[in-house]
């Protein structure tokens, strides 16, 4: 039997593509490469200018979820927090965000990239969220990427930001590939129809959407109102030039999510936070063609979401690469 419960991060080398070096854990079957993680934040800021260093690496990283303590694969990932640990990553996303402090000074560049290189993951796609004002979140993500070639930038303009269209456009010129959009945290519903305007512009750019879709359980009653998957059928219905990433695969909502795939062509499934029993289900009913892998770093180890993955498709290698490589390759033009 596989074990999908463990004491602390060094415990998945029991895992088979996995070893263990003090609090680091490394892949050791570097066939496994190349992977696009299509689902990582740097530390974010809000209201004041950003205090912490992105270039500045540190002996470790101070991931939301402790290397130190346990977590079971096969729940929803945040089920692994406890009452404590919430509190100190809300802590840590709402106050901290005015200071270089706390755990986020370690969510930078070298931090995120030295944890790639140990898991064979080639590219991962920075995901920055900013809000109508005074922040500059995807200003910070796109200067990341254009830092190394193992990142790659989406953008963020809020719906409800001066004239969204211009800051979309300077965005794409700077190299985004598409938009983060995070209703919970924006404060949005995914139908607004501001937001309706901001997918159809992205769809005549050629730009991806990628949402935070679906409740998980820790988030404010707000946010978890606007998150239900049901608000986001018709802005996929109703632009179908445009490709949408439906994050966390629809979270706690993982069922209507994979419906909305089965209407739409044009909608993929990330998996972050997923539980392994959930990426089973999805590896034998969503179309193979349109699933991709994501970590949700720094709330998580890559190696927590990427160990799912290895798991869930064990003797079918083709599909593998496909959910770890080929399909975010060919949805952000990125050569092998």
């Amino acid at each position: 039997m596989t074990p999908t419960v463990f004491q602390s991060l060094s415990g998945m080398a029991e895992l088979p593509w996995f070893a263990a070096h003090d609090d680091r854990v490394v892949v050791t079957d570097k066939g496994l490469g190349p992977i696009v993680d299509m689902h990582t934040h740097l530390a974010l800021a809000y209201v004041l200018p950003m205090r912490v260093d992105l270039y500045r690496g540190t002996p470790r990283t101070e991931h939301y979820l402790p290397a130190c303590c346990p977590f079971d694969l096969d729940v929803y990932a945040n089920k692994n927090f406890t009452p404590e640990q919430v509190r100190e990553l809300t802590r840590d996303l709402s106050l901290r965000s005015l200071t270089s402090r706390g755990m986020r000074a370690t969510h930078t560049v070298p931090n995120l990239t030295r944890e790639m290189g140990e898991l064979c993951i080639t590219r991962s796609v920075v995901l920055p969220i900013d809000f109508p004002v005074l922040s500059s979140n995807a200003e910070h993500a796109l200067a990341a990427a254009h830092s190394t070639d193992a990142l790659v930038a989406f953008g963020s303009v809020h719906p409800y930001a001066p004239d969204p269209e211009r800051r979309l456009d300077a965005q794409l010129a700077s190299g985004a590939r598409g938009i983060k959009m995070h209703p919970a945290v924006q404060c949005v519903r995914p139908d607004d129809a501001r937001a309706m305007r901001l997918y159809r512009a992205c769809g005549e750019r050629g730009m991806v959407v990628l949402w935070h879709c679906g409740p998980v359980g820790i988030e404010p009653r707000l946010g978890r109102w606007l998150s239900q998957v049901r608000f986001y059928e018709r802005p996929i219905a109703e632009n179908p030039r445009t490709t949408f990433v439906l994050g966390h695969a629809g979270a706690l909502q993982m069922e209507q999510a994979l419906e909305l795939t089965r209407r739409y062509p044009n909608v993929y499934l990330e998996t972050s936070s997923q539980s392994l029993g959930a990426l089973r289900t999805l590896v034998e009913r969503a179309d193979p063609d349109r699933i991709v892998f994501g970590s949700d770093w720094p709330f998580y180890h890559q190696g927590v979401a990427l160990a799912k993955v290895l798991i869930a498709t064990e003797g079918r290698r083709d599909l593998r690469h496909k959910i770890l490589w080929a399909n975010a390759a060919r949805l952000l033009n990125l050569e092998d």
